[in-house]
């Protein structure tokens, strides 16, 4: 491709692949996005896989809401384990003290 040889411009911002340009473009693939450069000292157009924000942003979020969850569930569990715990401690003092 020309534009890991020489300068470019971007002529099309990063945009979602079309069906079409799903099933034409071996660029499309990697990312689901594609913008068109123009190589300055070739004059050719060409297409090159991007990363859009949005989806970074959108695959961001989701990972710390994931994280978030799985926290907030380890949380509860420590929380229950802690209370089992104390009891079995209680019971075992308890013992001790009807002993003597």
């Amino acid at each position: 491709p020309c534009w890991l040889l020489e300068d470019f411009v971007v002529a099309q911002e990063c945009a979602p692949c079309t069906r079409f340009q799903e099933k034409t473009i071996s660029d499309c693939s990697p990312t689901g996005f594609i913008e068109r450069i123009s190589c300055a000292s070739s004059k050719r157009e060409e297409f090159k896989s991007c990363r859009s924000a949005v989806m970074e942003a959108r695959v961001f979020w989701k990972f710390v809401g994931t994280m978030m969850g799985t926290a907030a569930v380890f949380a509860v569990l420590v929380v229950c384990r802690q209370r089992v715990l104390d009891r079995k401690a209680l019971e075992k003092v308890r013992k001790q003290i009807e002993s003597i």
